[in-house]
């Protein structure tokens, strides 16, 4: 959950000496991390909700998170190392208070050392013949895992996890083969044309084939790791001290804040076009229908990328075995100005391109809506908000309230009884996107609580008295809608405006984070990067807070993830859930959850296709849970024999159809006929939507609710 609001006026109470602590710029990275970390220190114990005391135990938790970022499969440090990195456990709340790097210094560089060694072993490893006959087991779960106690032991442990590798890559050769003999023995048994090929391997080609691509695996892994600078993981040791205040308090480097900001405002500004990782060079993936990379007529899906020059009077750099992201930012730049590209060609030939960088929109982040027709001859609308996004840098920018608005308008001209808003999978955005989009559906009122970490607390209302959909509306929810999307579904359950159907509860994410430059504090133009950081905690116009408890649906409806550790409160450094006094507000009497609640429950008991769902879902859950597996290979192959038997009993789950005919807007329909992208994005997107079991239900809950305008 993001709140714009100006720091400049919180910190008024807090005397900014107290902050500000380096008065000259850095001169290389030491003391540039040295900066970060006492203003990251300083940042925290002034500014967040609640701040812990910097302390021993304090000190002990940022370790054992640290660990669990850096190594969490314990492959990497072996015993020694651990001990060694002991005599830290309890001094790392002296490091960040006084800028120390020895620990961090210390880890990445044995990180960096293990990695040279493993690198060379797992090419012994892979240089020997690899026996998938022995009686092994390859242990999963961390938790009963320890560092390897010497090399040996570290030897063995990639020599199993190598094995692994090459029995799943076996798997997948055998599941594929399968399916195209199936193809082929369809083809044949009803006199079609046979086009399809099939050229099974034998057990042994397919040790050898599976072995190979495990081998260029490891070897692309351990080549980027050591492309990885180490100031990268200096953000990882940052954030091992952040996210032990919170999991929503986080260290971003410049570069990281970049990307963030892009996903919140779902647009870039480049060339529209994927940029591939194989094999130590860069290739160009899709190309966005018009742009620039698309408009220049001169580069392919699959072209080579040699040079990139960002500006036209500097020199084009190398970008080969270069990271993608690292080729990505020479790409980005200021709207307007050009980038040239040297490419190789499919043909080999080698070509120069030019092209002027424009705003390319991300539009898997907006609202989109489609026309429902449903089997009882009424038609419904259907609203996926992916995110509460907002462009607070640009007035003219797209947000959320704004693209719900105008898709609710599309709706009404084809004549809707009712619409469904999916906020299924929505992570959150934008605190106000909420309260404006409240405001599309019924009258002024408050629609959450804030509280500092002063105790101050504060309401805030939407203000539109003009709502421009009264009708029906149900809003879908599953455990992954979080934060803005759990405050919309939260207020309209309260309010009793609309019916929430879903999952069990949502994520429970009910505190309110702002981005804070840290390089405000200090007297330097350099960036040394942001600190998410949480400020307020959000509660219901009932006071209740939604923060671990998430939002109780009125109808619900278990999926693959009820079954699963998923939300806030599996998180050992969530803040509490707690509640204060509610505000004033006005109940309305739209329908009877009861009576719908009874209907749905009836409705799904019949429902053979959603009991099959939630036993499938039981079943996945048991195997995540699994601790280990054998890596004999007759053994293996006999367990996938088990898993695909019990799988084949699910095959229908896959040819499920709802019944629900979807009808695009004519204008999406003239669209398409230019732009192939969007054409198939929304081939899929509608595929998508004919299989889902809970459209379908929401479909026939909004019916239910009938018809009030």
């Amino acid at each position: 959950m993001w709140k714009n609001f100006k720091l400049n006026k919180f910190l008024l109470l807090i005397p900014l000496t107290s902050l500000m602590f380096c008065f000259n710029s850095p001169k290389n990275d030491d003391e540039k991390m040295q900066t970060i970390m006492v203003s990251v220190k300083n940042t925290l114990s002034y500014l967040h909700y609640s701040p812990k005391p910097i302390n021993d135990a304090y000190s002990k938790d940022v370790y054992k998170h640290y660990f669990e970022l850096v190594d969490p499969a314990k492959r990497y440090f072996l015993q020694s190392d651990m001990d060694e990195f002991n005599k830290h456990e309890t001094k790392l709340d002296d490091y960040i208070s006084q800028g120390d790097l020895i620990f961090y210094k210390t880890t990445i560089d044995r990180l960096y050392q293990r990695v040279d060694e493993i690198d060379k072993i797992t090419q012994d490893i892979f240089s020997k013949p690899i026996n998938l006959q022995e009686d092994e087991t390859y242990v999963f779960e961390p938790k009963l895992k320890k560092a390897p106690a010497n090399k040996q032991e570290q030897y063995n442990e990639w020599r199993k996890y190598i094995k692994y590798y090459i029995l799943q890559e076996v798997e997948s050769m055998n599941s594929k083969e399968e399916a195209q003999k199936e193809k082929k023995d369809s083809v044949q048994k009803y006199k079609l044309k046979d086009t399809i090929k099939f050229q099974p391997l034998t057990q042994d080609q397919k040790i050898k084939k599976a072995t190979d691509e495990v081998k260029d695996l490891v070897k692309d892994t351990f080549t980027r790791f050591k492309k990885r600078k180490k100031m990268d993981w200096f953000t990882v040791y940052m954030n091992a001290y952040t996210e032990v205040f919170d999991p929503h308090t986080n260290y971003y480097s410049p570069k990281d804040k970049e990307d963030f900001d892009t996903q919140f405002t779902g647009k870039v500004i480049g060339i529209g076009a994927i940029i591939q990782e194989k094999k130590g060079n860069l290739y160009l993936g899709a190309l966005t229908i018009g742009a620039p990379a698309w408009k220049s007529k001169q580069l392919s899906e699959g072209d080579k990328i040699l040079k990139v020059k960002s500006k036209p009077k500097d020199d084009a750099v190398n970008v080969v075995g270069m990271l993608s992201d690292e080729a990505v930012r020479l790409i980005r730049g200021e709207k307007g100005t050009p980038v040239t590209l040297t490419v190789q060609k499919k043909d080999g030939t080698i070509k120069d391109v030019t092209m002027i960088r424009e705003e390319v929109a991300i539009e898997d982040t907006f609202a989109r809506s489609i026309v429902v027709n449903s089997p009882n001859g009424k038609k419904y609308g259907f609203i996926n908000l992916p995110s509460f996004n907002a462009d607070f840098e640009n007035a003219k920018g797209r947000n959320a309230s704004d693209d719900i608005k105008a898709e609710i308008l599309k709706l009404k001209q084809q004549n809707i009884e009712g619409i469904v808003l999916d906020l299924r999978n929505n992570g959150g955005g934008s605190l106000t996107e909420v309260g404006d989009i409240m405001g599309l559906f019924m009258d002024a009122g408050s629609y959450v609580q804030v509280k500092d970490g002063n105790g101050k607390i504060q309401t805030l209302k939407n203000k539109n008295e003009t709502p421009i959909w009264t009708g029906p509306l149900v809003i879908m929810q599953n455990e992954l809608s979080a934060s803005a999307s759990e405050i919309l579904a939260g207020v309209m359950q309260d309010y009793g405006r609309a019916m929430i159907i879903g999952s069990p509860q949502s994520f429970g994410k009910g505190t309110v984070q702002t981005f804070v430059d840290l390089n405000r504090f200090l007297n330097t133009e350099d960036d040394f990067g942001s600190l998410k950081l949480t400020i307020q905690k959000f509660y219901r116009v009932t006071g209740e807070s939604t923060q671990r408890k998430g939002i109780v649906s009125d109808i619900q409806m278990k999926d693959f993830f009820t079954y699963a550790e998923v939300g806030e409160r599996y998180d050992d450094f969530a803040l509490a859930w707690d509640k204060i006094p509610g505000t004033k507000f006005d109940k309305l009497n739209y329908f009877n959850i009861q009576a719908l609640e009874k209907a749905s429950a009836d409705r799904m008991a019949k429902n053979s296709n959603y009991q099959l769902l939630l036993e499938s879902a039981q079943w996945r859950e048991k195997l995540d849970k699994e601790e280990s597996i054998t890596l004999n290979i007759d053994k293996f192959n006999e367990l996938m024999k088990q898993r695909k038997a019990q799988i084949e009993k699910f095959k229908a789950l896959t040819k499920f159809e709802n019944g629900l005919k979807f009808m695009m807007y004519p204008g999406e329909i003239e669209r398409e006929k230019k732009d192939e992208a969007f054409k198939k994005k929304s081939e899929m997107w509608i595929k998508n939507l004919k299989k889902d079991p809970y459209l379908q239900e929401a479909m026939n809950i909004v019916s239910d609710m009938g018809t009030k305008s």
